[in-house]
């Protein structure tokens, strides 16, 4: 039987969270694996529709994601959530919430996120159009301890899932 776990990605905006959630669900489908992806873009326009981007938005951002993690996880689907979640505290309240959690932080240096910037919301944020802007004027707290450092300005997408998947396996929620 599948366990279910929530793979939690983690980083800024552009750093690649959306990019290798979408490459490990591949893999896990075509293994047969019961999978979901909660991405940060379509949660915002779906279930948190109307939710800024203060603190405590961003917190009832999280909180909400965290409880449809928890369901997936407890009915035994692989979830992936690809957020910003930019506060240890919520991230660590998540975490706690869920049990069966796998933080993968998807370390990028902010001038390698700012080129990849295809939607231009650093030049925005940049430029005080966009205020509150995680790593420009409000702050990204990186993990303490997650379980998967990933650098996607240095490592391939392959390279960065097999980290996650030895993880993965190394901790038995899938076959080696």
């Amino acid at each position: 039987m599948q366990k279910g776990v929530t793979v939690w990605f983690t980083g800024l905006s552009g750093a690649g969270k959306s990019t290798l959630a979408q490459a490990l669900y591949r893999v896990l489908r075509d293994r047969g694996l019961r999978v979901e992806v909660l991405d940060g873009d379509v949660i915002r326009t779906n279930l948190s529709k109307g939710l800024g981007f203060s603190k405590e938005d961003r917190d009832t951002n999280i909180r909400r994601v965290g409880f449809v993690a928890d369901l997936l996880t407890r009915n035994g689907v692989i979830c992936l959530a690809a957020l910003i979640s930019p506060y240890r505290a919520i991230r660590r309240e998540t975490r706690e919430r869920i049990g069966s959690f796998l933080e993968v932080f998807v370390d990028c240096p902010l001038e390698v996120c700012e080129a990849r910037d295809v939607k231009g919301l650093y030049r925005r944020a940049r430029a005080g159009e966009i205020r509150g802007f995680t790593g420009i004027d409000d702050p990204y707290e990186s993990p303490e301890s997650a379980e998967v450092v990933v650098h996607t300005d240095r490592e391939t997408v392959e390279e960065s899932l097999a980290k996650i998947l030895s993880a993965l396996e190394e901790r038995g929620y899938l076959a080696p």
